[in-house]
């Protein structure tokens, strides 16, 4: 039976501020490899079909918030391999609706594949293992039953939920049945959990028939499954991407998997066969800077420096710097991470405590808490420099054979100036070339466009000038990426 990996995509990762932005959450970061998380939750299923020649993958399916799309896109672009479909939430509803949005998906055309569902932002450090329970899995989800995932704890977490599992399902102890879901619990619940062995962590992660989840999420929730339909029904193809209708899926309950459903449906008498296979491969939710700091590589007094970095009789601290040096002398368990518009300094033990900051950032309507300075578009990316009365100036990156929108402004006048690459400029109807310390002047009013035509990055300084510099002083006629007309583009 085909296996279908299901990507959700859909968090925000707000309590690893300042390096995790609303506009640019933690599965697109580097946080434990060269690669992004996202790209991580790819790769781990390398190798399956080869080292289990009886399952059939598909490409996988990622359901993400529309605003992070492109992010999505040029991550598997990056990666190389076959396309995802992805699918887009004009509003996020949790983990319940996204995994009926992905079944409804799934079986168009009337097939009923195995759903893997993973979240983008976890790591694994044994990709091999995880690859080999997957296998024992689908074979389960395969014959109908429901497959969670449990993480064999190796300390007694209070941040995490718990899995209790109840009478084992084979001989070789790898399959049991689920018994139940168990809150995030104190640290003395938590420490009688790791001593009696009957618990795991919950992993978020599932397998089971597409036609089944739908089965179950009807009989269970069915506001979210009626939403849901209505939602699929009403979207639209919109080039690489599948637009979810935006009423109704603003119309649906927002709920997690297991709260809808699991937790309906776990225990002895379960009609529907519920199971819980160990995992023991180095998983981690990566929820906190004190996590980030357990899973990277650390010096031999326990610290992690990333960038521009200096101790001094220092231990057990993560000290991450973006834009300048960052130095720390006589400190123990500290987490300081700077990035070009914000810095954090909190103690490992009050990590999670950094949702204090989020919090205030968005009750002060804070930019910080949306987005980085440096701005991603599909095009490339934009960073912000100097700004005054009437005037602004940006650095402007633009990817090989990308091109901005042609567009108008009402209210602004730009200069642009080459600084490395070259750019094709579409002025009203003059089209011309500009290379490396050329500048062209875009009169307000005009119609203009930037691409780059060459193979390197495109490297321009835009000096804006005018009355009002609003990112919604734009009139788009063209745009490669099918952007509506009131999304920002520089």
């Amino acid at each position: 039976m085909f296996l279908q990996p299901v990507i959700l995509s859909g968090g925000s990762g707000t309590r690893l501020w300042p390096l995790s932005r609303e506009a640019y959450p933690k599965q697109f970061l580097p946080l434990v490899s060269t690669h992004t998380m996202l790209q991580e939750t790819v790769r781990r299923l390398d190798g399956l079909t080869q080292e289990h020649p009886h399952i059939e993958m598909l490409p996988p399916l990622v359901v993400c918030n529309e605003v992070h799309r492109f992010l999505v896109a040029e991550q598997f672009r990056i990666l190389g391999g076959p396309s995802p479909t992805i699918l887009l939430e004009s509003v996020g509803r949790n983990t319940a609706p996204a995994l009926t949005l992905a079944a409804l998906q799934a079986v168009e055309g009337g097939a009923d594949p195995v759903l893997l569902v993973m979240p983008a932002d976890h790591t694994l450090g044994d990709a091999r293992e995880f690859r080999r329970i997957v296998a024992r899995g689908h074979a389960q989800a395969s014959d109908g039953a429901v497959v969670t995932f449990g993480v064999v704890p190796d300390k007694p977490e209070t941040g995490y939920g718990y899995l209790h599992k109840g009478a084992l399902r084979d001989a070789d102890g790898e399959v049991w049945v689920l018994d139940g879901f168990r809150e995030k619990p104190d640290r003395a619940t938590a420490e009688g959990y790791l001593a009696s062995g009957n618990y795991y962590w919950n992993s978020g992660i599932f397998m089971l028939r597409a036609g089944v989840w739908l089965g179950l999420i009807e009989q269970w929730a069915p506001a979210i499954a009626a939403a849901c339909r209505a939602a699929f029904a009403s979207g639209r193809r919109d080039g690489d991407f599948f637009r979810l209708g935006s009423q109704a899926l603003a119309d649906c309950p927002s709920d997690s998997i297991d709260y809808a459903v699991m937790e309906h449906i776990v225990g002895e008498a379960s009609r529907v066969p519920v199971l819980v296979l160990p995992l023991a491969a180095g998983w981690s939710d990566v929820g906190a800077w004190s996590t980030l700091w357990e899973v990277r590589e650390r010096d031999a007094l326990g610290n992690v420096l990333e960038g521009d970095a200096y101790v001094h009789d220092a231990r057990d601290n993560l000290l991450i710097a973006q834009h300048r040096m960052l130095a720390a002398v006589g400190v123990e368990g500290l987490i300081v991470v700077e990035t070009s518009d914000a810095v954090l300094v909190v103690s490992k033990e009050r990590a999670q405590d950094v949702k204090a900051v989020t919090q205030y950032l968005k009750e002060q309507q804070r930019c910080e808490l949306r987005q980085h300075r440096r701005c991603h578009r599909p095009w490339g990316s934009y960073e912000p420099i100097d700004a005054g009365l009437r005037y602004q100036v940006k650095r402007l990156s633009v990817a090989p054979r990308q091109s901005l929108s042609l567009q108008m402004h009402h209210h602004r006048a730009e200069h642009w100036i080459v600084v490395s690459g070259t750019a094709r400029v579409t002025r009203d109807e003059q089209v011309f070339l500009l290379t490396e310390n050329q500048s062209t002047y875009i009169p307000v009013g005009a119609r203009h466009r930037l691409e780059n035509p060459g193979t390197i990055p495109l490297e321009i300084i835009e000096v804006q000038s005018g009355s009002y510099l609003g990112e919604d002083d734009i009139v788009r006629f063209e745009d490669l990426y099918n952007r509506d007309a009131d999304e920002s583009e520089s």
